[in-house]
């Protein structure tokens, strides 16, 4: 067997292909495209940009599969005009604009953060990160946009996969904008659902209910899962929550969905769970080196590491089930 280094070489200058995505987003270079395709000469003009760069970054972008280029005219493909046109609800962008203006520097540090054990973000190890996060505005909104983003297409299958004709009501712990409550909602005409999050949140959130008209159906309670108790429902929910805590307060969360739940009621966690090998899903591996950089004790986990917390939070009949792409779900139900 002949050996090549080129799959070392591909992974090891992976962040040119990904900034220069990223910058494409930032420009909002699919935005424009998505109302009409354009010369090189027009986008230079559009997205004000030195013409020494512009025709290696589009044509980079076409090399990408990001956009076609006809006789000289650049369009967004399929995917690129359904995903990543701000215009239209299907965009994903927002977590790609948040990689771009807070994951790519910050990823630059990894080598410190697993020498040291310390986040390498922001607060670099002196705060927790979310009540930075939330303190800011233009943070907070870009944050929640983003885990709409990241979130869509698990939120999707969940909407689509769970035996929802069972259950009546939900409640989304950490909801941000609400995306998941809103998928359960239009898909779901009877269930009524909970947006669960801190006070700073409401805004964002119902402006969101009323953008999907399920005001009535979808309301948003405020609160603190570190001092109070669950809202109340048939299902909670957790969507990327659980990775971002230490051990003893995952172990804290689960307990107090069980105390929310009626008997027969269910937990349903999310997150992109790592395989049970640890050996296959490299994107929930490198999810967890992610929680290094953002957080104080944070990690990713394997199916049966959940499944065994559940258990011993007191759920039974708990399984593991794929969602769309790295994510799966981990659902135990109450007895």
């Amino acid at each position: 067997m002949s050996l090549s280094p080129d799959h070392i070489l591909q992974t090891g200058f992976a962040f040119w292909p990904a900034k220069t995505l990223l910058s494409a987003v930032e420009l909002e270079v699919f935005t424009g495209l998505a109302k009409e395709p354009a010369t090189l000469e027009t986008l230079v003009g559009r997205h004000g940009l030195h013409p020494r760069g512009a025709r290696d970054f589009f044509d980079t972008l076409v090399a990408l599969g990001f956009l076609k280029r006809d006789g000289g005219v650049y369009a967004n493909t399929p995917e690129t005009e359904l995903f990543l046109d701000k215009a239209k609800p299907s965009y994903i962008g927002g977590i790609l604009e948040m990689a771009n203006n807070r994951l790519y520097p910050f990823w630059g540090a990894l080598t410190t953060g697993l020498r040291t054990g310390e986040p390498q973000n922001e607060v670099k190890g002196e705060v927790d990160l979310f009540p930075a996060l939330y303190e800011d505005p233009l943070k907070l909104r870009e944050f929640l946009c983003a885990m709409t983003g990241v979130s869509r297409g698990a939120n999707l299958a969940i909407a689509r996969q769970f035996p929802w004709s069972g259950y009546r009501t939900c409640a989304d712990i950490g909801s941000a904008q609400g995306d998941l409550v809103t998928q359960i909602g239009l898909a779901n005409p009877h269930m009524h659902g909970i947006g669960y999050d801190l006070p700073e949140v409401a805004p964002i959130f119902e402006d969101y209910i009323a953008e999907n008209h399920l005001v009535g159906r979808v309301e948003f309670k405020a609160g603190s899962f570190f001092t109070d108790e669950l809202p109340q429902a048939d299902v909670i929910l957790m969507g990327h929550i659980l990775h971002d805590w230490d051990l003893p307060t995952k172990r804290m969360l689960l307990e107090k969905a069980y105390r929310a739940l009626p008997s027969g009621g269910a937990v349903v966690i999310y997150d992109s769970i790592i395989d049970d090998d640890r050996s296959r899903n490299a994107f929930g591996l490198m999810m967890s080196l992610n929680m290094l950089i953002e957080t104080q004790g944070g990690f990713d986990y394997t199916g049966a590491d959940c499944i065994g917390w559940l258990t011993e939070a007191g759920f039974t009949d708990c399984r593991v089930e794929p969602l769309l792409g790295p994510d799966s779900m981990v659902i135990g139900i109450k007895p």
